[in-house]
């Protein structure tokens, strides 16, 4: 056959193919019915029997063919469908296990990391323990003792105090006398008062009158002033203390003075 035949033929699709096919046996069966004898009437009858018999034979294998052709085809996508939908499931199964998993080992490794934590706190704090049960504890400070002031002698502003003080100086000073020769000699002289002067004597008359409770004149109190008392010749005890060093010098004790000394 011409080439340009057998690639004709080649394109046909299923159902042309089966048709030509149909026409073929149509074909043969006329060329048979000619060739047996009878007559023509019989002949022609006979031959147009069979062609009509041949044709719905051939368009109904074609039409078969057809239907089955169509349920493969669909067969094939159901299986298809099914055989996407059965992956689909599968791989959100897979996936659904992997994420199970997954949290599955975090919560495993939270839980490790928890109890690693727990643990070395716990020897931390035996550590410690340990550490406090080794060092002694320290002795415990001495009481800091008490500050003791010393205490201040105070005296009353009066005769009684102004002898009193006198008194207490004189004995650190190592200056004998007692309060009855004080308070007597006192008396006399300036009958107490501390500010007492004499203008009128000898002594005023050389011009240092005797001044204060016993009646001291300047160079002597000068002369026998006492460490620690006041250099003014009207203060009640440095007067008296220096009166009182001067006795003793003189008569040995203020005690011995009975008159103007």
């Amino acid at each position: 056959m011409p080439k340009h035949a057998n690639s004709g033929f080649s394109r046909l699709t299923r159902t042309h193919k089966l048709s030509v096919a149909g026409v073929a046996a149509a074909g043969a069966a006329a060329l048979a019915l000619s060739v047996v004898p009878g007559n023509a009437a019989d002949h022609g009858k006979t031959q147009a029997t069979a062609v009509e018999n041949v044709q719905p034979a051939a368009f109904s294998a074609v039409s078969t063919a057809g239907r089955t052709q169509q349920a493969t085809i669909a067969r094939q996508a159901d299986s298809s469908a099914a055989k996407g939908k059965a992956e689909a499931a599968a791989k959100q199964a897979a996936a659904k296990k992997a994420a199970a998993e997954k949290a599955a080992k975090a919560k495993a490794a939270a839980a490790a990391k928890a109890k690693a934590a727990k643990a070395r706190a716990a020897k931390a704090a035996a550590s410690r323990s340990a550490v406090r049960t080794a060092i002694p504890a320290a002795a415990p400070k001495p009481a800091a003792k008490p500050v003791v002031k010393p205490v201040v002698k105070t005296y009353p502003n009066n005769l009684d105090g102004w002898i009193r003080e006198s008194l207490d100086v004189m004995a650190k000073k190592g200056i004998p006398g007692s309060y009855n020769g004080i308070h007597r000699n006192i008396i006399r002289e300036s009958s107490g008062n501390p500010m007492a002067i004499n203008l009128w004597d000898i002594n005023a008359q050389n011009g240092i009158p005797s001044k204060g409770l016993l009646q001291v004149i300047a160079p002597t109190f000068q002369a026998y002033h006492v460490t620690g008392t006041s250099w003014n010749i009207y203060d009640p005890v440095a007067n008296i203390t220096a009166a009182c060093n001067y006795a003793a010098a003189k008569y040995g004790s203020m005690d011995n003075v009975n008159s103007a000394y």
